[in-house]
């Protein structure tokens, strides 16, 4: 069973443009992001699903610097892009991470993988954002080959191919069993995923702070550190609530 991570990116952010390779501490973010996934035990291999437009290129470089493979599809129709990745890469399990999450922990990631994994084969989707507990910025789903295929066949609306996953969760969720992976502290209040200036400035500090480009600090040890410090949740503060997964993390 090959699991493989499909991590969307592009760099035509209406709300922040070109955020996967804003600078955090002298590295492109998706290259940080990148790192932090790469201690995950329960993948086999890591994907970025980009677009086929030229503003794009930048993506298709760092990728490979970083000696990470891709997969180019379409910008509006983000499932049609995860169908193609993830057959292009052979995936049998499909965990999809946006790529505005710089502080993604990969014993999080893991726990989701393992929730579907485990479970099979009565559960054919898994992730951390059915019912919030951790910040906004560890969003985690994870499902078979045969789900997203599935998804692909049902998914008629224009807002459910951009969107991948609502018709699992909203337009057909009798269609599918699914799993909810919590944690045992509540942290939904913290805002970690980077849509705006003021969440790029959070990262940027949390990352300088707590020197996070040599250190792979856990998620519990940045949320110790983040609640010890109240002043950084402030700096992103009262922006207006919106979900990458559902907005598809390329907003």
């Amino acid at each position: 069973m090959k699991r493989v991570i499909i991590m969307q990116a592009r760099m035509t952010s209406t709300r922040l443009p070109g955020k996967v390779l804003k600078d955090l501490m002298g590295r492109p973010m998706l290259a940080c992001q990148i790192e932090r996934l790469r201690p995950c035990q329960c993948v086999d291999e890591l994907m970025i699903a980009t677009t086929t437009n030229t503003t794009d290129d930048p993506v298709i470089e760092l990728c490979e610097a970083e000696n990470i493979p891709w997969f180019r599809g379409s910008e509006n129709d983000v499932l049609s892009r995860y169908v193609g990745a993830a057959r292009q890469a052979g995936a049998d399990v499909i965990i999809r991470i946006t790529s505005d999450c710089p502080l993604i922990d990969s014993e999080v990631v893991d726990k989701v993988i393992r929730e579907l994994t485990d479970n099979a084969p009565d559960c054919d989707y898994a992730s951390n954002v059915i019912e919030r507990s951790y910040p906004r910025g560890l969003d985690t789903e994870a499902f078979l080959r045969e789900t997203l295929e599935r998804c692909d066949r049902l998914a008629v609306s224009d807002q459910s191919r951009e969107h991948v996953t609502s018709v699992i969760r909203e337009v057909n969720p009798d269609e599918f069993i699914c799993r909810s992976v919590t944690d045992s502290q509540d942290n939904s209040d913290l805002r970690w995923t980077v849509d705006t200036e003021a969440d790029l400035k959070l990262v940027r500090r949390i990352y300088e702070e707590l020197n996070l480009p040599e250190k792979q600090l856990s998620y519990p040890e940045i949320v110790a550190y983040v609640r010890s410090h109240p002043e950084l949740a402030k700096i992103n503060e009262g922006i207006e609530t919106w979900d990458p997964i559902e907005g598809g993390g390329e907003k």
